[in-house]
């Protein structure tokens, strides 16, 4: 997750982003997560949440060497199926606002930007 945010530290003038703060080991052991793996090394994961409030993607990255290649459409598209499994009709995310590539992608693949809170961009998609 680390490698797949570094990206951004340059844009972000120091201001960390929620997903690199997060202690991964309990992330895991709380939430279900999904890693995408190629050659025996993880290369893209996600986690999520299902709650009484809803179905909540908590995070979904891809390592810079593997983006632009479908990954990240492909476990977006793994998570939309997740929330239908668990009999959820929406899904949500949220994103930092500085994140223009992921605003503009969220968007492009029918998500709907709801909210804004200081930084943070939430999104909905309604599942078929």
């Amino acid at each position: 997750m680390h490698r797949a945010y570094s990206i951004y530290a340059e844009r972000m003038a120091g201001e960390t982003l929620p997903p690199l703060e997060i202690d991964y080991t309990a992330e895991i052991q709380n939430y279900p997560t999904w890693v995408a793996e190629s050659e025996g090394q993880i290369v893209g994961g996600l986690s999520m949440c299902f709650d009484l409030e809803g179905a909540t993607l908590s995070n979904i990255a891809v390592d810079t060497d593997f983006q632009g290649h479908g990954l990240g459409r492909g476990l977006l598209s793994f998570a939309e199926n997740q929330a239908k499994h668990h009999g959820f009709a929406i899904l949500h995310l949220a994103t930092h606002v500085l994140l223009t590539e992921n605003l503009a992608i969220y968007s492009r693949l029918g998500w709907k930007e709801t909210t804004r809170e200081n930084s943070k961009v939430l999104f909905e998609k309604k599942l078929v």
